[in-house]
């Protein structure tokens, strides 16, 4: 499904990350750990095409995509979902999730907007509520399920849970599950790794800008140096 070989990247002259590679499989979710800094999302923005890399490749379903508009790679079937949401607090909810199926006709949002209600509930609840009234974990779905409204085949999700009550990330984990069963793929960046680990099948950890080692995520669970680290 993805391919990335070799990537360094970052912001003007700052290098960020260094020679990182990573391979998300089809139908699977694999987590990319670490501390704050580490360099996590500058790795996303760079596969999403959002920062321009400075070596490496990155291929999408074979196509090489390194070069390519954020527009591009999301017609591909790449989504990404950022952190900090990027929603429009003063449009509705209706209206953000029709933007986010830009690269579609009518019909074919129409079929996705019922699929992500069905999955997020809430959000059909609020459906016409301006966006800035949501609560943070209302927010959250709504950046996923826009993410959602393009009908990638893969999704970067990067940081989930962050500052959200457990029973709203609870929601959100199981629509990931249900992504995944769906046959989509998802790179998974996220604060809480025992829950990133519990979910995946595989998992990077990233220290310094760099992949320092990666593998089996229920081995991650048994590893004393990253228990020490990452899960308390």
């Amino acid at each position: 499904m993805l391919e990335v070989e070799g990537i360094s990247c970052g912001y003007g002259d700052v290098a960020v990350t260094n020679n990182v590679s990573i391979v998300v499989p089809d139908r699977s979710v694999i987590a990319l750990l670490g501390a704050n800094g580490a360099g996590k999302t500058t790795t996303l923005l760079a596969i999403a095409g959002l920062i321009k890399k400075q070596r490496g490749t990155i291929r999408f379903r074979g196509t090489a995509i390194e070069n390519l508009s954020t527009p591009a790679i999301l017609r591909l079937g790449l989504a990404l979902v950022p952190e900090r949401r990027e929603l429009f607090p003063d449009m509705t909810v209706a209206e953000n999730l029709r933007l986010g199926g830009f690269i579609h006709d009518r019909a074919t949002n129409d079929e996705s907007l019922e699929r992500v209600l069905e999955m997020f509930p809430r959000l059909r609840e609020r459906f016409g509520q301006r966006v800035g009234t949501l609560s943070g974990g209302e927010q959250q779905m709504l950046a996923i399920a826009r993410g959602l409204m393009s009908k990638p085949s893969m999704i970067m999700l990067d940081e989930p849970s962050l500052g959200i009550a457990p029973m709203i990330v609870e929601e959100i984990f199981r629509a990931i599950e249900r992504m995944v069963n769906e046959g989509m793929s998802i790179l998974l960046v996220e604060q809480n790794a025992l829950r990133a680990l519990e979910i995946s099948s595989h998992a990077y950890l990233m220290e310094g800008g760099e992949i320092t080692q990666h593998g089996d995520s229920k081995a991650f669970l048994n590893d004393e140096s990253i228990k020490d680290k990452y899960l308390g």
